[in-house]
């Protein structure tokens, strides 16, 4: 803890950011989407001293933009503290040890996975808080856990339990693996027709207990994800949400007096934010218990789903396909170059932006794009053009090295860096 105008402030969680760095040096090479060949064989930092534009490049592509992405750090962190609580962010959204820098830079408490790999990659670049929301059940994950956890400088790794069942698993593994330390753990608490989490309060204290008796573990707080309890803001969706999040903080207190540690208090996704933040701000009290949010879309955000359903504004998105205009078989229809294989269509299709008169995309397939004009509606054969999307998570793990751009609206985007993903 610091001490800043009288107020305890919690110590931002940390990466090694000399190894960050050394992403620079990676070799350009035939498995790196949209680079040209003449790249080949030259380093990113190498190839970006030859100040290329995005239309030296080839579609499709992938970008993110850079100022969308300051903008978008700088806002989630400034509405965080507001509000109190604390930020994990999803790290399984970019997979982008550089982009988990500059949210970690930003103020945020740690990095959340989702697998004991992704927490693997995360060590592997210094991260040295991670929140891993599921059951780590994997023994081969568990183990190495357990001695990363025992090395110096610490590292922690907290991660959840949902059943009396989990926690004996658990505790075999670490038991033959001889564990020197005691690893933090969450009581998940799930709800109807949801996902992982024990259903209801009885369920959740009984796996509290279990934790309580374990010699391996160590009971450190609540988690759980209200995000798939609902998917959209109807009356009925914020209800359940709500009713979600006030046994959230029921549990809590049934649970404070048995917390082995400095609990941690986590929900909050992408899309609910405010939901968690007004049912369980008031938990935070900057000592015993720490509220974390792990949303992870803000900074990238979209032009679809999470543009619809977030309560903060401010957030753009910072990401664009551009595909190629390959055929016009047949009046009001173009087949452009990107597909499935290239962009996210799981929340909803691309969305055709730049261009004169309407056009929406109808449909994808592997490798096309089927683009809908209206009556006409021009666009010539090896024309660009510019689609904003939805759902980030799903785009991301499409591209290995994501071209950042200085201004995705300006008439000749300026390359200006690289987002070396790891999926």
């Amino acid at each position: 803890m610091s001490i800043e105008s009288g107020r305890s402030v919690e110590r931002s969680g940390r990466i090694d950011t000399a190894a960050v760095a050394t992403l620079a040096d990676l070799v350009i090479g035939p498995e790196h989407k949209a680079l040209p060949p003449r790249a080949w064989g030259t380093t990113v930092r190498e190839f970006l001293d030859t100040a290329p534009r995005l239309d030296d490049l080839q579609t499709p592509v992938l970008t993110l933009d850079r100022g969308a992405l300051d903008g978008n750090i700088a806002v989630m962190a400034e509405w965080a503290a507001a509000a109190g609580v604390r930020l994990a962010p999803h790290g399984k959204t970019t997979m982008a040890p550089r982009l988990w820098a500059e949210q970690l830079a930003a103020g945020a408490w740690g990095i959340t996975v989702a697998t004991p790999w992704q927490a693997q990659v995360a060590r592997a670049f210094g991260v040295d808080r991670v929140l891993l929301a599921n059951p780590l059940l994997d023994p081969v994950g568990l183990r190495w856990a357990a001695a990363e956890s025992a090395l110096e400088p610490p590292f922690e790794l907290v991660s959840w339990a949902d059943s009396v069942e989990t926690v004996a698993a658990m505790d075999r593994v670490l038991t033959e693996a001889g564990a020197r330390v005691r690893l933090p753990v969450l009581v998940e608490l799930g709800g109807p027709h949801g996902r992982t989490g024990a259903r209801g309060l009885d369920a959740a204290r009984t796996v509290a207990e279990a934790v309580r008796a374990s010699e391996r573990l160590e009971l450190a707080g609540i988690g759980g994800y209200e995000g798939a309890l609902a998917h959209d803001r109807a009356a009925e969706s914020v209800a359940a949400l709500r009713d979600y999040l006030d046994t959230f903080v029921r549990l809590h207190w049934e649970l404070a007096g048995a917390y082995e540690r400095p609990a941690i208090v986590s929900a909050g996704g992408s899309a609910y934010p405010d939901l968690v933040v007004e049912r369980l701000a008031s938990l935070a009290d900057g000592g015993d218990t720490t509220v974390l949010l792990r949303s992870g879309a803000y900074v990238i955000h979209d032009d679809g789903f999470y543009a619809g359903i977030t309560p903060i504004s401010g957030l753009r998105s910072a990401m664009h396909m551009w595909a190629r205009v390959l055929s016009r078989p047949e009046p009001g229809l173009a087949l452009l170059d990107a597909g499935k294989r290239d962009q996210p269509f799981d929340e909803g299709l691309p969305v055709p932006q730049r261009i004169s008169g309407s056009a929406r995309v109808t449909k994808l397939a592997d490798q096309h794009t089927f683009l809908e004009l209206s009556e006409g509606g021009e666009l010539a054969v090896g024309e660009v053009v510019r689609l904003g999307l939805s759902h980030p998570c799903t785009a991301m793990d499409k591209w290995r090295l994501v071209p950042v751009v200085d201004d995705a609206d300006a008439e000749r985007p300026r390359v200006i860096d690289f987002v070396h993903t790891f999926f």
